[in-house]
């Protein structure tokens, strides 16, 4: 059997174990959520010593520390796991649920009513946690799984999907729920994406070259998330002490992630008295920092930001700096160099805050609050399949109600159209 045999087969288990799925019982998608916890506690050493070979040649291999830091899976990952299931088992199920419903005058009663979505693609890098992750939200919410990770994360991932295996093979549901595909290589990602027969939805998660190649091939809808570049806007008015606590957290608490700022706007009015102290931080947590021309006259040393700055999702301890005469410039640098992703104001100034909010074009907009906010997790999704930055179907983070469609069901009593 070739590469493009074994896929195919595996995609078709898959679609027929979707059919299954959209029938199970919350009780029964829990039961297999809670096994699934035993299971991960019972194989916490195999799992660390599986994701250590992963480490060791990706080490060996030279890759960042940033890289590192999304591959390694460690005892408080594996924690952090664990929670995450427990939050979605605890989250009420969306299938089923109605939506909406009206009798016409004719007397049909219409309602329309969430179900799954089908067979769901993930297409991911070197993030070992978005297996399990990604997987118990499409279970959930009534949805089988194709998997396809990083090669950097092979064997990590191969035994997570042994143990959801397991997991669904002992609490009687269907084991082909979650499938992996390791066959093909990189030609591999191109012939899933023509799939469509079998596969109903795509969701890319990696850097911004993965998420262009998926869209530029894909026969499949997909649901996108570009880059993170996301902005923190410290206005005239705001608590420069909050300010100066909130930026350092969006910067530099995981610097690697989608949802860390990678510009800072500031107010001309409190430029001088706000940026000294801040660089102070930033050089304290190795922050290198890229200024305008009137950032550098306040902070020496720097390099000068340009234009391309302005767009760059740096994923590392590097921020842009730039120097604004007011709210409306604000604004309209986000929405110029944005990516729609997550961006906040810091400020006192109610109206401000407001006209921040409205006027911001993105996924999440924050006002007091560091942009690391922007994950399944935290919304209180449980866990998280992805972050939209598309505007149709889901947008932003992503938990079961976006992992589901809906359908509408008609009851009548012998009505006709005349």
């Amino acid at each position: 059997m070739d590469w493009k045999e074994k896929i195919i087969l595996d995609v078709r288990k898959a679609k027929e174990a979707s059919f299954i799925l959209s029938k199970v019982t919350t009780e029964e998608k829990n039961m297999f959520l809670n096994k699934l916890i035993e299971k991960i506690e019972e194989n916490r050493e195999k799992i660390i010593k599986e994701n250590q070979k992963d480490v060791d040649k990706c080490l060996k291999r030279n890759y960042s520390s940033a890289f590192i830091d999304r591959l390694k899976i460690d005892e408080k990952r594996i924690d952090k796991m664990i929670k995450s299931i427990k939050d979605v088992i605890a989250l009420p199920d969306p299938v089923g649920k109605k939506i909406w419903e009206t009798e016409r005058p004719n007397g049909l009663k219409i309602e329309r009513i969430r179900v799954p979505i089908g067979v769901i693609g993930i297409i991911y890098e070197s993030r070992p946690d978005v297996t399990i992750e990604a997987s118990i939200l499409c279970i959930k919410s009534g949805n089988s799984v194709i998997l396809k990770g990083g090669k950097e994360a092979k064997s990590t991932n191969l035994i997570l999907v042994d143990i959801m295996k397991s997991a669904l093979m002992e609490t009687k549901l269907p084991v082909d729920s979650v499938n992996i595909i390791t066959a093909g290589g990189r030609k591999a990602v191109k012939y899933i994406l023509k799939l469509y027969q079998y596969i109903d939805l795509i969701i890319p998660r990696g850097g911004e070259s993965l998420i262009k190649t998926v869209v530029e091939n894909s026969y499949i809808p997909v649901i996108k998330h570009y880059a993170g570049v996301c902005h923190t806007y410290v206005d005239k008015d705001a608590n420069l002490e909050m300010a100066w606590k909130v930026v350092l957290n969006a910067k530099v608490q995981r610097p690697a992630t989608c949802n860390a700022t990678e510009t800072l706007l500031v107010h001309k009015e409190i430029a001088e008295k706000f940026l000294p102290k801040m660089a102070e931080l930033f050089r304290m947590h190795k922050v290198e920092m890229r200024g305008c021309d009137e950032t550098r006259k306040i902070i020496t040393g720097i390099k000068e930001a340009t234009e391309d700055d302005w767009y760059t999702e740096y994923l590392d301890l590097i921020i842009s700096i730039k120097i604004v005469n007011n709210i409306e410039e604000a604004i309209e640098h986000i929405n110029k160099y944005g990516t729609h992703h997550s961006d906040a104001i810091i400020t006192e100034n109610k109206e401000s805050a407001e006209k921040f909010l409205r006027e911001i074009d993105s996924a999440a907009v924050y006002h007091n609050a560091s942009t690391r906010f922007t994950d399944g997790g935290e919304f209180g999704l449980g866990a998280e399949i992805g972050i939209s930055t598309d505007k149709i179907h889901a947008r932003g983070p992503m938990g079961l109600e976006e992992l589901t469609t809906y359908k509408y069901v008609i009851h009548g009593n012998g009505q006709i159209r005349e």
